[in-house]
């Protein structure tokens, strides 16, 4: 009598290989594995897993039921879960308002959920062996989905990690490696990844020995995530009322009108230390501001108001700033200088794109990482000469010194020709 082998062991017959076959199959399933990899390690097509798993029609229109039962083994109690899943005894119900030959619609509105509730429910968790909804069964399926954590797919797949590791390796953002896996895996469905996916595996694999590494290969060189909150569900960020950006007047948008300044601050090593930025947008005429003793928000009000109160009334129409804890004390400027201040969107660091630009400038003279309380004024006051007396080609190539001294003395300068 022929011998049958699977897995290095003998079998008698054809039959008791096969099911061997399908509880490996199922094993793997219910450990993790996708249906693809499941099928290849037991040495089947993944067209014959979906059989083992749904059954098939015959030709004849027989309807063969699945060969395996995919649904996680062992009974638990049930837990108290969250109102917004459906319950043991919900499920209870259901089965017998089934059994009695109602409908979905008459089932939901018997148990108050929606009819779609009740009809994801039976096609998810009705037992394919028997083709019949059992609700303790249900509720042992709901139980298993909802456990956490649960394997993250890039770290459970070597070759999709490895297709991360090259893409990481190569400084590609994680959206470009997702878009990437699916032009150069186009019939492998196994080598998928969002961008959100790849985001999540990075920062755990973070918490672990990869964080130097994982530090270098992401743009922004973090290795937590910044939380995502949405601009308008924001709280207010002082205790004075603010005024945004959009309540600020035509002439300052269009820079017809000078006086309309945009400030902010540039840090040093670890945040410590500061030098304010403040840039007339007509003109771009800037202003470098001391802080040797903190950048707290006192601190900054008042040098700002040191600063500014030179000017002429006209020199200070408004100031406009982004939403940092520094700008908490921008009632009392407001009042001291007669002089409107408005507020940037969240996150919208273009509403002050001269002062952004400005920023980059000075980063020639004040390179990132370094201690910029060792400054003294007087070179924060040359280094501010310097960019005034540098010629800009958005000015028609004059300075922006001579843009803004005719205003200091109250002479309307001519705008150069064409």
């Amino acid at each position: 009598m022929a011998a049958y082998e699977y897995g290095g062991k003998r079998y008698p017959d054809r039959k008791t290989m096969l099911a061997a076959r399908r509880g490996h199959y199922i094993r793997l399933v219910n450990n993790g594995m996708n249906y693809t990899q499941a099928a290849r390690t037991v040495g089947v097509s993944k067209r014959t897993g979906k059989v083992w798993r749904n059954g098939r029609t015959r030709s004849t229109g027989r309807n063969e039921r699945p060969s395996v039962d995919c649904y996680r083994k062992g009974m638990e109690q049930p837990r108290t879960i969250n109102g917004r899943y459906l319950s043991q005894e919900e499920r209870l119900r259901m089965a017998d308002l089934r059994r009695l030959g109602h409908g979905v619609r008459a089932i939901a509105r018997a148990i108050g959920r929606p009819p779609s509730t009740v009809s994801r429910e039976m096609r998810r968790n009705t037992n394919p062996a028997s083709g019949l909804y059992e609700p303790y069964r249900a509720q042992q399926q709901a139980a298993a989905r909802l456990r956490r954590p649960k394997p993250r797919r890039i770290l459970a797949d070597p070759r999709l990690r490895a297709a991360v590791s090259y893409g990481l390796s190569r400084h590609w953002s994680p959206e470009q490696i997702s878009r990437r896996l699916v032009t150069a895996y186009p019939d492998d469905g196994t080598m998928r990844a969002s961008h959100e996916t790849i985001y999540q595996a990075i920062y755990v694999q973070a918490k672990g020995e990869l964080r130097a590494g994982l530090k270098q290969a992401l743009r922004q060189g973090r290795t937590g995530r910044r939380p995502q909150g949405t601009p308008d569900g924001r709280t207010k960020r002082f205790r004075d009322p603010m005024a945004m950006i959009a309540e600020r007047p035509p002439e300052a948008d269009d820079r017809a009108v000078p006086g309309h300044w945009e400030g902010d601050l540039i840090t040093g090593a670890y945040n410590r230390s500061a030098i304010g930025t403040l840039v007339e947008r007509t003109t771009r005429f800037t202003v470098l501001l001391h802080l040797p003793d903190g950048h707290d928000a006192g601190q900054v009000q008042q040098a700002i108001i040191e600063k500014m109160a030179g000017l002429p009334g006209p020199l200070r129409q408004s100031l406009t700033w982004d939403q940092g804890s520094e700008m908490a004390r921008h009632a009392g400027i407001r009042t001291a200088l007669d002089m409107d201040v408005y507020f940037c969107d969240p996150h919208s660091p273009w509403q002050r794109g001269t002062n952004e630009n400005t920023n980059g400038l000075l980063r020639q003279y004040f390179p990132k990482g370094t201690d910029l309380s060792i400054y003294p004024e007087d070179y924060l006051d040359a280094v501010a000469r310097e960019l005034n007396d540098r010629p800009r080609k958005t000015l028609g190539w004059m300075t922006p010194s001579e843009k803004i001294t005719p205003l200091l003395q109250g002479i309307r300068y001519p705008e150069p020709d064409n």
